[in-house]
């Protein structure tokens, strides 16, 4: 037989078996504890009421975490009553210490339920654990009513948005997949992951910036390196190598009145005298541009 298994049934019957406690009996052990810091008294008080923490936690087993697991959290969560508990108010320790077991239990659940964070606002937390209770019961009293739109039901009911309901609602309906999991078993998917699909291929935003800075200083560079040339070599430049039309040599010299060797001689005389004023500026970068 599972050892485990003998330990858990020997922790629940100790639980069960454990004696109830009278109010006066909480009371004087409540103050035991909070006057005189006897650690007994606790382990006391909380150990009556262990049958209530297993109680709480087993409301919450159809989250698919281990039941052991949700009654140490519910022990953490009634130790924490029993910490702050104040015997002078009028209020059984069975009373207060359920909120606290819960709220232990439902925090767990929200860590490990899964890797993706939610509930975190108290509304939130009351749809994660109302959801489906609301919806079973809505649906019920629905019918064969299809005209009822349940989600908006359930958002009226908890205080929060239809949206909310809807995503919420997905998550409880579907569980966490792995990032290194086939996306189908098709053999044209074959060996692809949900992961390589998640790959974006855009340039980082430091190379998009660094981009930017190049085009910028590189613009400054040139328009200071063509103030080295006349009016006629940047005109024959601009139209040459500057232009998305790329004029001819001859289309050049017909607007300008003179032979195409003649446009061909300026624009080589202007992209040496080019070269050397960028050099001049900048020696270490601009030679690119020629």
């Amino acid at each position: 037989m599972d050892h485990s298994s003998d330990v858990k049934r020997s922790f629940v019957k100790r639980a069960m078996s454990a004696p109830f406690l009278t109010r006066d009996n909480e009371h004087e052990l409540a103050k035991d504890w909070r006057y005189n810091g006897n650690v007994e008294a606790l382990h006391q008080l909380a150990a009556a009421h262990m049958r209530l923490v297993i109680s709480i936690a087993a409301r919450f087993r159809h989250y698919g975490l281990s039941m052991s697991d949700l009654v140490q959290e519910g022990h953490i969560g009634l130790l924490e009553a029993g910490a702050r508990f104040e015997p002078e108010r009028d209020v059984r320790f069975s009373t207060y210490a359920t909120w606290w077991i819960r709220a232990s239990i439902q925090d767990y659940i929200l860590r490990n339920w899964s890797i993706v964070r939610g509930g975190t606002s108290s509304t939130q937390k009351a749809l994660f654990f109302n959801l489906r209770k609301l919806r079973a019961r809505l649906t019920q009293e629905a019918g064969s009513d299809k005209t009822i739109d349940i989600h908006a039901k359930i958002a009226e009911a908890i205080g929060v948005s239809r949206n909310d309901v809807a995503v919420m609602d997905m998550r409880l309906g579907s569980s966490d997949q792995s990032i290194d999991a086939p996306i189908s078993d098709s053999e044209e998917s074959e060996g692809t992951t949900r992961g390589d699909l998640m790959v974006d291929a855009s340039p980082l935003p430091d190379e998009l910036v660094s981009k930017v800075i190049d085009t910028e200083r590189r613009s400054h560079w040139l328009q200071s390196a063509l103030s080295a040339l006349s009016e006629r070599e940047r005109t024959i430049l601009k139209f040459r190598k500057l232009s998305d039309e790329g004029f001819t040599l001859e289309q050049l010299g017909y607007h300008m009145g003179i032979s195409k060797e003649r446009v061909r001689q300026i624009e080589t005389r202007a992209m040496e005298k080019l070269k050397r004023a960028l050099l001049e500026r900048e020696p270490s970068g601009p030679a690119a541009f020629v």
